[in-house]
């Protein structure tokens, strides 16, 4: 139990490199690498999410930060910043899977405009609050 808080950051990680590939090929019109490397990334976030939620079920006793001064104002505006953009990116995956699955390409383009910087974000902010929490302080 102790580990999964390195697990879920590694799998930030392998969503977010994930994210970057499938960016880097649907520019060059390489759908098939574009929807493995999506897909890729979506399983992993799923994952992350299954594991996030078995840990805190597990370990419901909140982890506080221990920094002090200009630290913890960083850490706690990436956190306040990362949570609610987390939310917004579950249902935005679905919805942006869904129409891809449907080849409703222009409405998944629509979602993906917004869904895209919004998932990077959260999985960079996912490995800074880990390494802030855990690696850091």
């Amino acid at each position: 139990m102790n580990n999964l808080p390195i697990v879920n950051a590694l799998l930030n990680l392998a969503s977010l490199s994930c994210l970057v590939v499938g960016r880097w090929a649907i520019a060059r019109a390489n759908r098939d690498l574009h929807r493995r490397a999506m897909s890729c990334a979506f399983i992993f976030s799923t994952a992350f999410l299954a594991c996030y939620l078995v840990y805190h079920y597990q370990a419901p006793q909140m982890t506080t930060f221990k920094g002090e001064g200009l630290s913890r104002i960083v850490y706690y505006t990436i956190l306040f910043s990362h949570i609610p953009l987390a939310t917004v990116v579950v249902p935005l995956a679905i919805i942006a899977l869904y129409f891809a699955i449907r080849e409703k390409f222009t409405s998944h383009r629509r979602v993906v405009r917004w869904l895209w910087p919004t998932w990077v974000y959260v999985s960079v902010t996912g490995i800074l609050i880990y390494l802030m929490l855990y690696q850091l302080f």
